[in-house]
């Protein structure tokens, strides 16, 4: 049985990276279990982690999600043995294919054959890690002699970032687990049975602490229209069965009409991928995804750093 583990995921908004030691700190005497990066237009996925690891000895540290086409496999590998020295058996590794937007777009790097990217990462990274000499020709690169320079003592988990049914499959057969994001607490019945039995499933789930509605809609929906017309994204919610509450919306964006698109995001949809309402209020939603099957919630909290640490206290585990 998969141990229930509590998430948050940093960096918090509005804090400085320097400025974060207090903050993890608390985290931590709060019984959370756990701290999550992200890496995509702003912070790299291993600089928060490594200060984090200096600053608590207790938080497990996990990525999610580090982009398999950004890095090459030798790089990747470095990085992550660098922070599983600097935190031995404290390291979850999340690797997703990120998207086409931030892979293609923003890194001129062709997003070619997602999923086995992702397969031969895995695969490379688990020989890697072991102090093996790989030389190998996988499907999607090749490596020729390498052999890891330092010694990982612990292995990581490796968690996949995954939306639709092959991904999550593979989270679950080459993975330690799945790593999802942008759902409802009631898509996870439908989600994490994928993944398999005893595997770990942490959600990036996005919380809004604010019983300003106007306020909630404003912010809400521009993120859910903005990653939601991500391909990758948008193929996942059809697959999910939100196509037709995402249509007028999809329909205004292509058309270049963002403030149509905004206003087409139903108060339902925004409220069940946005948790928000008072601190107790997000507390107990974030809980729901808890109880519908995620092991590892890592709430990213679209708040001041104090109502970021209202909810957060009124969700410890501590507490």
């Amino acid at each position: 049985m998969i141990e229930q583990r509590w998430g948050v995921t940093i960096p918090l908004m509005g804090v400085t990276l320097a400025d974060h030691r207090k903050y993890i700190e608390e985290i931590a005497e709060l019984g959370f279990t756990d701290v999550w990066s992200s890496e995509a237009g702003a912070h790299d996925a291993f600089t928060p982690l490594a200060l984090a690891a200096s600053w608590t000895p207790s938080l497990r540290l996990g990525s999610a999600v580090i982009p398999v086409y950004t890095r090459g496999p030798a790089l990747l590998a470095q990085s992550i043995a660098s922070l599983c020295e600097a935190a031995p058996g404290r390291v979850a590794v999340g690797l997703g294919t990120s998207s086409n937007v931030i892979v293609s777009r923003w890194n001129n790097i062709p997003f070619d054959k997602p999923y086995q990217r992702t397969r031969d990462m895995i695969r490379f990274l688990r020989s890697a890690l072991a102090g093996e000499k790989v030389t190998e020709e996988y499907e999607t690169f090749k490596v020729d002699g390498f052999r890891l320079g330092l010694r990982v003592t612990q292995q990581p988990q490796i968690l996949v970032g995954a939306l639709r049914p092959g991904m999550l499959k593979l989270a679950g057969t080459e993975g330690d687990g799945a790593i999802v994001n942008w759902l409802s607490a009631e898509d996870v019945k439908v989600v994490a049975p994928l993944v398999g039995v005893d595997k770990e499933v942490a959600a990036r789930i996005f919380v809004m602490p604010s019983e300003d509605r106007a306020a909630v809609r404003a912010m809400g929906t521009r993120l859910i229209a903005e990653y939601m017309n991500v391909p990758v994204y948008a193929a996942f919610h059809e697959w999910i069965g939100r196509g037709e509450a995402f249509r007028d919306m999809w329909d205004a964006w292509k058309a270049g009409d963002r403030k149509k698109a905004t206003e087409s995001i139903p108060d339902e949809v925004l409220d069940a991928l946005i948790v928000n309402g008072s601190p107790e209020e997000c507390a107990e939603h974030v809980k729901k995804y808890a109880a519908n099957g995620i092991t590892t919630p890592m709430p990213m909290m679209l708040a001041s750093p104090d109502d970021t640490m209202k909810v957060l206290r009124a969700l410890a585990p501590s507490a």
